[in-house]
Order: structure tokens, then C-alpha cells, then sequence
């Protein structure tokens, strides 16, 4: 019977084999839920405003915060341009829109799966009141 080698000697020791995860967000990550938090019920930025807003960063990089960490704050308040619902999330972030009163166009009758956007003219927000309690 010839020697064989364990499976396992092959492998890495296990804390090498895994990334790390910090217990903290990233400074970035937690600045960019900061403003999810600050924006009022009922109104939106885009992924592009909290960007411009931080002055760090671009709509991409939001994105993936708010992809990442996004759960823990008012998520449907950080939107797409254009103002449609966030791909999988429709119909929770619906149900957010109505229960807030942010300001929705309805889909026309040819839109795909009928749903409406939200109507970014009324709802944006600007950020008008950023200097209160924000530095």
C-alpha cells in the first residue's frame, strides 16, 4: 500500500484561507449611510446626489456601499437617476414610497411589469438643510 498524503495537509492553515472582516465599517461606507439616514421621508437622492454631496466618490461607489451595508438604513431613499425601482426590491420599496408619500409617475400600460418610478422632479432632495447637525 503506497503513502498517501491527507487532504488536508494541502490546504492552508484556516485564518490564512480567510479574508478578513472588520468590525467597522469602512469611513466611507459609514459616511454614505450617514446621509441615507439624514434624507427626509417622502424624498430621494440618487446614488450620484450622495456622491456629490460627500464630495468623495461617484454613484458607482455608493451603489456598492448601499448594496453592502444599505439594509441598515432607509435604502429606498438612495435611487437611480431615473428613477426607477431598485431591481429586486420593487415591491418593498413600493410599499415604502406609498407609506411615505413620495411622489411616483404610474407606469403606462406598455411598461414592464406595470411599476411605477418615482417622480425624481418632486422628489429629490438637495440636501437644503445638510448643515444642520452635519459636518
Amino acid at each position: 500500500m503506497s503513502e498517501q498524503s491527507n487532504p488536508d495537509d494541502a490546504r492552508p492553515e484556516q485564518d490564512d484561507a480567510r479574508p478578513e472582516y472588520p468590525d467597522t465599517l469602512p469611513e466611507y461606507a459609514e459616511r454614505v449611510l450617514e446621509v441615507a439616514e439624514l434624507i427626509p421621508p417622502g424624498r430621494v437622492m440618487t446614488y450620484g446626489d450622495v456622491a456629490e454631496w460627500l464630495e468623495e466618490g461617484g454613484p458607482r461607489q455608493v451603489g456598492r456601499v448601499m448594496a453592502l451595508y444599505g439594509g441598515t438604513v432607509p435604502w429606498w431613499r438612495v435611487v437611480r437617476a431615473d428613477g426607477a425601482l431598485l431591481p429586486g426590491h420593487e415591491l418593498r420599496a413600493l410599499g415604502h414610497y406609498r407609506d411615505e408619500g413620495t411622489p411616483l409617475k404610474e407606469a403606462s400600460s406598455a411598461a414592464e411589469g406595470h411599476l411605477p418610478r418615482l417622480d425624481m422632479r418632486r422628489a429629490r432632495w438637495d440636501g437644503g438643510e445638510r448643515a444642520d447637525g452635519h459636518t
